[in-house]
């Protein structure tokens, strides 16, 4: 066998674009492993990537398989790979598309998965955890200090909210009200966002809030995070637009350097470890119906994340 299936968009559009392919099985080189995708995260970006919306910041050569972040089971070594080896499950960035059955990664961006987490919780791990742990450092989050997390039941902003309680962070969040149970059982004091935030925020801390953090990129809740924190201390990870506007920090991640995928991870093993980490998996979509799985991820009001299963 040389090649196997994935999912690909030949052009830019709506997820109609996406289709299944024959893919070559890719070779891993020095450094490198190949892993059999057992799950693969769907984040925000790769619909981002596939309508064209971020072909300036992210350019992709078409036909392209989307995927930044998979779980799975090592199948074959590159040279000077050591303490990996074939038929060791884990997770974490991938270097090809994850939206496939075989996929690359660097090998010293890949974390053994335990055996207490399973393989779609573990898909939902890498990316939202190092966008997490990254945006701490860039707001300097310190013990004591309340956050507001905007889309806080969300992939990104579920595991935000727990790693903040874990670091015995106040977390206040905005989500819809359907999802207040969910993000109080996750340590955090639910908000309903929408007009009057602000208000509501401020009956809960009269004084605002120390540091922001921003997933939805809505000028709405940029807005009312200037409102209540100094601008200093916001980030969005949503709309770079939306950030230049308002005088606030955009993070995205993505540079070799930049990445905090090691420490992220190893925070949250620890509080899984310690039965401290809930992991939402909104839905698990058959690989083949990535499409719809995009379509739910744009329509928003999400309670966890939604994976992709080979």
């Amino acid at each position: 066998m040389t090649q196997t299936k994935a999912i690909a968009f030949t052009e830019f559009g709506s997820a109609d674009v996406l289709h299944p392919v024959d893919v070559d099985i890719p070779e891993p080189g020095p450094g490198q492993v190949r892993i059999e995708v057992r799950a693969a995260g769907v984040n925000p970006l790769d619909h981002k990537i596939r309508s064209g919306a971020m072909n300036d910041a992210f350019p992709v050569e078409l036909p392209h398989v989307p995927g930044v972040e998979a779980a799975g089971v090592v199948e074959a070594v590159g040279e000077g790979v050591t303490g990996l080896m074939a038929g060791e499950p884990v997770f974490g960035r991938t270097l090809t598309g994850a939206y496939a059955r075989l996929a690359l990664a660097d090998a010293g961006r890949l974390v053994i998965k335990p055996d207490t987490l399973g393989f779609a919780e573990a898909a939902a791990l890498p990316v939202a955890g190092e966008t997490s742990y990254r945006v701490f450092e860039a707001l300097a989050l310190r013990t004591g200090e309340t956050l507001l997390v905007h889309g806080a039941a969300g992939g990104v902003g579920s595991l935000a909210v727990q790693m903040a309680a874990g670091r015995g962070v106040r977390v206040i969040g905005t989500a819809s009200p359907a999802n207040h149970a969910y993000l109080r059982a996750l340590g955090a004091e639910p908000v309903a966002y929408g007009e009057g935030l602000v208000e509501r925020v401020r009956e809960l801390a009269p004084d605002g809030v120390d540091a922001v953090l921003d997933t939805t990129g809505l000028e709405e809740s940029i807005a009312a995070s200037v409102a209540l924190a100094p601008a200093e201390r916001v980030v969005t990870i949503g709309s770079p637009v939306a950030a230049g506007k308002y005088g606030v920090a955009f993070s995205s991640g993505g540079g070799r350097g930049a990445d905090r995928g090691g420490p992220a991870a190893e925070e949250l093993l620890a509080l899984h470890a310690a039965g401290r980490l809930q992991i939402a998996v909104h839905r698990a979509y058959p690989l083949e119906q990535a499409a719809d799985a995009h379509r739910e991820s744009e329509a928003g009001h999400l309670a966890g994340k939604i994976v992709l299963e080979p």
